[in-house]
């Protein structure tokens, strides 16, 4: 099995594996015969057709071993947006009148704070509760906000800047205690560590493809079965009624095949990452003196998000050659706003400020670390005028 690669072309060291992956080679070539000959409608009777539709079930099969449920509770979708409005839209357009409040975090991603807040605007209510220094919510917290007024409960089982696993299962819990549903975005999980569907209590969880080494504009939410939801786009009567459209057969054999090939091994591949994202941090930590760590505890294997002090982590990376990762902030009319996530965590502005999350995949080997760890303090050395 071929780990994945550094972008083609590019002597890049890829650390924003958290942003999205590349497609493993293997995963391609599953995908290639129907882009090619193999190019059938799903719902076509003729030959093509029933080939094309034996492929989307295959995948079906495969993406529910992964998450271990059954087939017939993996919807296909465009991604990991479409995925979270259908869980949360689709649920909330079901609940009953006495039921008009959403629970959620801070920290989720706009695929899931975007839909809420749409929600509110329409008469809903939302209770939002905090995250602590960790940047892990305290399941405590959500037991606090639960209600009877309370469908549906939405918490990420990672976070996607500080890689921080949520307790999904005990707000599950606390959910279904006040008989609500509970929801997960588990894009940033997904490939990275086990995740069981039964053993997080989840009625509703979704998969973004680009995460997990399948291309982009593919993605599945699983739907327990029982679970009352209605469709938010309208059209064919594909994927059980509830995802209307003509099926991307190419893009849900991927999906498939990632899922296969990611969970396969996963806790000896998730050790091996963790090992070098470690290496990442002590190399960093011990060549820039006051370097601020923003991962602790029950992190996700591949997540390091640091401060650099005294220094932008936008201009930082703009100046390290050869590495590609990200920072939390945002530019908006020529002003560096720091991540939210940070200050929400309790961050000082000045040090959220020189914020750089790596993050690595299956491609990523101790040699990059070597050199990213390099460059990186390098960058740093040059900022700082030393």
């Amino acid at each position: 099995m071929n780990n994945a690669p550094n972008p083609p072309g590019s002597k890049v060291i890829y650390l924003d594996h958290n942003a999205t992956t590349p497609v493993l080679p293997e995963v391609l070539e599953a995908m290639l015969p129907y882009l090619r000959d193999q190019f059938g409608n799903p719902s076509s009777e003729h030959a093509l057709g029933r080939r094309s539709r034996d492929a989307v079930e295959r995948a079906r099969e495969q993406v529910a071993a992964s998450l271990s449920c059954r087939p017939d509770e993996v919807l296909f979708t465009s991604g990991g947006t479409e995925s979270n409005n259908l869980a949360i839209r689709g649920a909330a357009a079901v609940a009953d009148a006495d039921r008009r409040r959403l629970v959620t975090s801070c920290v989720e991603h706009p695929a899931t704070l975007r839909p809420c807040e749409y929600l509110e605007k329409s008469g809903w209510a939302l209770s939002l509760p905090p995250v602590g220094e960790s940047g892990h919510v305290d399941a405590a917290e959500v037991q606090a906000a639960m209600g009877p007024d309370v469908a549906l409960v939405s918490l990420m089982l990672a976070q996607n800047e500080t890689g921080a696993i949520m307790p999904v299962a005990e707000a599950a819990d606390a959910a279904h205690a006040v008989g609500a549903l509970a929801h997960t975005d588990a894009a940033q999980a997904v490939g990275k560590i086990v995740v069981d569907v039964d053993a997080l209590g989840v009625d509703l969880l979704s998969v973004a493809g680009h995460k997990c080494y399948a291309p982009k504009g593919v993605g599945a939410l699983y739907v327990r079965r029982g679970t009352a939801l209605a469709p938010v786009l309208l059209g064919g009567g594909q994927e059980a009624g509830m995802r209307p459209g003509t099926e991307n057969v190419a893009g849900i054999v991927a999906l498939g095949a990632a899922c296969e090939i990611v969970t396969a091994r996963l806790p000896e591949e998730s050790s091996r990452i963790a090992r070098l994202r470690d290496d990442l941090w002590a190399a960093l930590s011990t060549a820039v003196p006051g370097l601020t760590r923003h991962t602790a505890g029950n992190v996700l294997p591949n997540t390091l998000n640091v401060s650099f002090p005294h220094v932008s982590g936008r201009d930082l990376l703009a100046l390290a050659d050869g590495v590609a990762a990200s920072t939390g902030s945002a530019c908006h009319a020529g002003e560096e706003e720091p991540s939210a996530v940070l200050l929400a965590m309790g961050v000082a502005p000045e040090v959220a400020r020189g914020a750089v999350r790596m993050s690595l995949g299956r491609g990523t080997t101790a040699a990059d670390i070597q050199r990213a760890s390099s460059v990186l303090c390098s960058a740093y050395r040059r900022l700082r005028g030393a």
